[in-house]
Formats: C-alpha cells, structure tokens, sequence
C-alpha cells in the first residue's frame, strides 16, 4: 500500500472500521457511486510527462471497483483534467509550466485519455464536449467529467449528475490524495454526501492524511472489502 504505514495508524490509535458513523454519514450502498479522479495516461503511465509514483499501482484495484460497479448497475464517474495549451484552464502553480509548451494532458491527445483499462469499451474523449462543460456518456450508468480545477465539484456537473441520479454516497479512488482527490473529497462533505475512501486505489494517501478523512467521518476501506460488500447485496 504506497506511502501508508498500518502500524503508525495503529500506534496513533486510528481504526480503519466505522469510526465518527452514524445515520448522517454511514454508507447507503443503495444510492453509491464510484469516483474515479485523474487516471489519465500522462499522469499514470510510467515515463509519462506528469507519472505519479503510485499511481499505476493502484489501478488494478479500481479496475476490480469499476467491474464490480458495472456489474451491479451503479453509477460510475471518471473525474479527468485537460489543459489548454495557452494555459488558461490550468491552476496556476501550473500554468508557466504548460505555457513553455510542455504537451501534458493536452486536450485530443493520448495522454490526456484514460488509461485504456479503466474503459468500459473502445471509446475515446469528446475534449469539445467535455470542455464546455457537459457529461460524455461511456456506458450504461457510467460518465466523464471534465474539471478545470482540483476539485471534482468546482465548476463541474457533478454535484447535478449525483443527485438527479439519487446518489449519496461517493466511493473515490484514483490519482494523487494530496491535491485532486483530497479537495474533492472535502467538497463533497461540504454538500453533505457521504463518503468512502478505498486506501489501497487511491495514490499518494499516507497516514496524516487517512487520519484526517477519518475525522471528517470518511470510511476507510479497502477494494477487497467494498467489493465483498457489494456482492452480498
């Protein structure tokens, strides 16, 4: 598990089960879905202008989420970015970086796609459609969504596609905790959804970090244990 030590946790007395649950924050695995954040070639694949050690990691493991989502008919979101080449959509410790024409997550490019075993089939990205902000289909009960920011609700659907849907409860995985993913995560709880944190699918997550989810009323799990949950249902 990259970056997080279980014994630390258990020295601090953190536990990974149902702390800080009750009937506001327990999962309702009835109205789930998945958040997938950032695992896009450049940001994944190793060599890549923008790898996050980690990351490829882990994607096994969201890869066994998405099948098991899919299987189970509940909704899926991947959560991706795409950055101008003028460096206008890009956060600004970015921005001079992608202006000096450094090609990273650039919109129509392979680098900017998912990777290909997240995919429910054979598809590519719509990065017009995206873009002006609305939601590509890839399936059944499963969609991409383009954020110009870290955080998955800023200036995105996202909060409008969950509850039209009746979702929740989020589950999020994906690539980097200390910037995309922690900000989303935080962002959900400010509108009130109920939160799943899968520690072995979520790159860069270490122990302060889990520690802090906990207290905010995240559960932690692990893939095994959602998916066993899922199944049983």
């Amino acid at each position: 598990m990259h970056g997080l030590n279980l014994d630390t946790l258990k020295r601090n007395k953190v536990k990974l089960d149902k702390r800080n649950m009750d009937e506001y924050t327990t999962p309702d695995y009835n109205h789930i879905a998945l958040i997938t954040i950032d695992v896009q070639n450049d940001a994944t694949l190793p060599g890549a202008l923008m790898e996050v050690k980690g990351t490829l990691e882990v994607v096994p493991k969201i890869v066994s989420l998405l099948n098991v989502f899919r299987k189970t008919g509940r909704r899926i979101v991947h959560i991706i970015r795409l950055y101008k080449q003028d460096g206008s959509n890009v956060d600004i410790v970015r921005r001079k970086w992608i202006q000096s024409d450094v090609s990273a997550l650039r919109p129509g490019t392979k680098g900017a796609d998912l990777v290909d075993v997240l995919k429910p089939h054979d598809s590519s990205l719509d990065p017009e459609l995206l873009m002006n902000g609305d939601v590509q289909a890839l399936a059944h009960n499963e969609y991409v969504i383009y954020k110009p920011r870290w955080g998955a609700f800023y200036k995105t659907p996202l909060e409008k596609v969950l509850r039209n849907n009746g979702v929740n409860t989020l589950v999020f995985t994906g690539c980097n905790f200390p910037n995309c993913p922690r900000t989303s995560i935080y962002q959900a709880s400010e509108r009130d959804f109920r939160l799943i944190v899968i520690r072995d699918a979520l790159s860069g997550l270490y122990d302060k970090g889990i520690a802090e989810l906990i207290n905010i009323g995240c559960e932690i799990m692990a893939a095994q244990e959602l998916k066993d949950k899922l199944e049983s249902i």
